[in-house]
């Protein structure tokens, strides 16, 4: 039932949006000179990689690291506005309809990730990656929070990383379609 749902929303979810995923294609066509997608590989179902879409909201070759704290030089103007309102996410909706990412899971992380996870906690990977879960519901704020630490890598590897490995282990262990549609609407309207 649930990847019934994914690829129909999905695909209700491009063609609704097609409008707004044009015109964001545009304006980042317009502002900032490069591509307008970002790709990236990112660790699925069972640790196989895939590539990961979203709207570029950085400057080219900025050199930066996997960590994103708000007010970074290499986030542009309106990369920091699409990245407020989750918009740079919305090509992940094709993602979604080829089947590597869901509606709800854990985040897809980078494969050094992945290759961190041990034990119990490696049942996650049983989970396609998601748009949203309840990691995303909890952490919805990362940015600002990692600028507020001295140390953001540091931070992000021992604190809020293995929090949201435990979030997702919680999630695999409960979830239910009337749960994910909770996590989506909790998503929409927070």
């Amino acid at each position: 039932m649930k990847r019934i749902f994914d690829i129909v929303a999905s695909l209700l979810g491009l063609i609704v949006l097609s409008p707004v995923l044009l015109l964001i294609a545009v304006l980042i066509k317009i502002r900032m000179p490069g591509p307008v997608l970002f790709r990236q590989e990112r660790s699925g179902r069972y640790g196989k990689t895939f590539t990961i879409y979203k709207f570029r909201s950085m400057t080219l070759d900025h050199g930066g690291g996997t960590i994103s704290v708000k007010g970074e030089k290499r986030i542009t103007p309106l990369g920091e506005k699409l990245r407020k309102y989750k918009l740079d996410e919305l090509p992940e909706l094709w993602n979604i309809l080829k089947g590597e990412m869901s509606f709800v899971g854990p985040r897809p992380d980078m494969p050094e990730y992945t290759d961190r996870l041990v034990g119990e906690d490696r049942k996650i990977l049983e989970l396609r990656p998601g748009l949203t879960g309840p990691a995303t519901l909890v952490y919805a704020n990362e940015e600002e929070l990692l600028a507020s630490v001295e140390d953001p890598v540091k931070y992000n590897d021992e604190v809020l990383w293995p929090e949201k490995v435990r979030l997702n282990l919680d999630y695999y262990r409960k979830r239910s379609f009337f749960g994910d549609i909770l996590i989506i609407l909790r998503t929409l309207f927070r």
